[in-house]
C-alpha cells in the first residue's frame, strides 16, 4: 500500500488545488481525535486519503474503502499533499515518477456503476473470477475476439499488470472491474453469459463464508449463463473441490462434469508450480440448461429533503441494526471541514456487505464513492439508514 510516514503534519485548508489533485474537505474522527480523511479528486476518481497519528509519527495513505484501481493516482495524491502541506517526510514508499507509461490509458478499467447503468449485451459475455496474473484472461480473449471477456479482481498489482498488457497488446474484448464477484453477478443481465472462469480461488478453510462458490453464487450463475453456458471451477484445494461437490450436486436439477489432472491450453505460474509438485488438480464444470426471467430489481438510493436532527446522526458511532436479512452498522462519525457530517457504514447481506460513506451537507445527503449495487437486500439496509437519519 502506497504511503508516506512524516514526522508532523499540517493541517491543508480547503478547497485546495495541486498539482492537479484536488482537496475538497477534511473529515474527522468525532470520537479518535488521531484520525482525518481528506477527499481527493484526481482525473476523473474521488477518493480519501487517511492521516493517522501515532505517538511519534503521522501514517498517510489510501482509505481502503474508496481507493481507486489505478495505484498512480494515489501516488499523485500523496506527493501532491506533501507539497501543499509542507511536511516532512521520515520515509516513503510513493515513487516519484508516479505514472507508467502503459498506464496512460485506462479504457478498460470499468466502476460497478458502468456495469450497473448500461451493462454491454452486443457480445456473448465471458467472466473470469479472480484473474491474478492474467495469463489465462489474455489468453482466452485473444484466442476468441467475438466475445467480450470481463476480469473481476480486487488485488490492485494484478489489476495494473493486466491493464498494461491489454495496452501493450491492444487487446480490446477486455473489460477489467475492482469489485466483488458475488455482488457483481446481481448487476448481469440474464441468459448472456457463455462462461463463468473460477480458477483457483482463495480455500478459504477457516472462513469458509468468504468463498466465491456459494449455493446464492451458483443460482446467480445459473440466471447469468445462457442455454448450454459453463461455470467452471478449477482448484488444487482437495477441500475446496469437496466443499463444492456438495454445493452443486444439492441443486435439485443440475449437470456437472468432473476433470482431474486434465492439462488447459494456458496455466497459471502458481498452477505450473503445484504440477512440478504433484499437487491434484481438480475440475468442476457445470452447463447451464434453463432460461431465467429478465433481471428486475426495483427502486433507488435516494434521501428525502427532509431536514435532520444533526444530534441524532452525530450520536450514531457503531450504532448497529439487525432486520429481517440485513444490518446497517454505523461504524464512524466525522465533521466536515465545510460544515457537514460524514458517516462510515457497512450494510445489507451478512455475507456480502457494502462498505461506504454518507456525506450529509446542508443541501444534499448522498452516499460515496458510488450508490450501493441494486439488490433487495441493499434497499432494505437504505430504507432503515434513512429511518433513523431522519430520526
Amino acid at each position: 500500500m502506497p504511503h508516506l510516514i512524516v514526522k508532523d503534519f499540517k493541517d491543508i485548508k480547503t478547497p485546495l488545488e495541486e498539482d492537479g489533485v484536488m482537496f475538497e474537505f477534511t473529515a474527522k474522527n468525532e470520537i479518535y481525535d488521531n484520525e482525518k480523511l481528506i477527499k481527493a479528486s484526481v482525473e476523473d476518481d474521488e477518493f480519501f486519503l487517511v492521516v493517522k497519528e501515532e505517538k511519534d509519527k503521522t501514517i498517510i495513505k489510501a482509505d481502503k474503502t474508496t481507493r481507486p484501481s489505478a495505484t498512480y493516482k494515489i501516488h499523485k495524491a500523496l506527493l501532491a499533499l506533501k507539497k501543499a502541506a509542507g511536511i516532512e517526510v521520515l520515509s516513503s514508499n510513493v515513487p516519484q515518477n508516479y505514472k507508467n507509461p502503459h498506464l496512460n490509458r485506462l479504457d478498460a478499467l470499468k466502476d460497478i456503476g458502468f456495469f450497473a447503468k448500461s451493462f454491454p449485451t452486443d457480445k456473448k459475455v465471458h467472466i473470469e473470477v479472480g484473474f491474478g496474473s492474467g495469463r489465462h484472461l489474455l489468453y482466452q480473449a485473444k484466442q476468441n475476439k467475438d466475445k467480450l471477456f470481463i476480469g473481476i479482481e480486487i488485488h490492485r498489482p494484478s489489476i495494473e499488470q493486466v491493464i498494461k498488457q491489454i495496452n501493450i497488446q491492444g487487446i480490446t474484448n477486455i473489460l477489467v472491474v475492482d469489485y466483488d464477484a458475488r455482488l457483481f453477478l446481481e448487476q448481469t443481465p440474464s441468459n448472456i453469459v457463455e462462461k463463468i472462469y473460477v480458477h483457483f480461488p482463495v480455500p478459504w478453510d477457516k472462513k469458509p463464508h468468504r468463498r466465491v462458490i456459494s449455493t446464492e453464487f451458483v443460482k446467480e450463475a445459473q440466471r447469468v449463463l445462457c442455454i448450454g453456458g459453463e461455470l467452471e471451477l478449477r482448484t488444487d484445494s482437495e477441500n475446496y473441490y469437496n466443499y463444492s461437490y456438495e454445493t452443486f450436486i444439492g441443486f435439485k436439477s443440475i449437470e456437472i462434469t468432473i476433470r482431474k489432472n486434465k492439462d488447459i491450453a494456458v496455466t497459471s505460474k502458481y498452477e505450473d508450480r503445484w504440477k512440478r509438485m504433484d499437487k491434484n488438480i481438480y475440475d468442476i464444470i457445470m452447463k447451464n440448461d434453463i432460461s431465467s426471467p429478465p433481471l428486475k430489481i426495483e427502486g433507488g438510493f435516494d434521501f428525502s429533503n427532509k431536514d435532520i436532527k444533526r444530534e441524532t446522526v452525530m450520536s450514531l458511532h457503531r450504532k448497529k441494526i439487525v432486520g429481517d436479512g440485513y444490518f446497517v452498522h454505523f461504524e464512524r462519525v466525522y465533521r466536515l471541514s465545510n460544515g457537514g457530517i460524514m458517516l462510515k457504514v457497512s450494510f445489507g447481506s451478512f455475507d456480502r456487505p457494502e462498505h461506504m460513506y454518507i456525506i450529509i451537507n446542508e443541501k444534499d445527503i448522498k452516499y460515496f464513492p458510488h450508490l450501493p449495487l441494486l439488490s433487495k437486500t441493499n434497499l432494505k439496509a437504505h430504507q432503515k439508514i434513512s429511518e433513523v437519519i431522519y430520526g
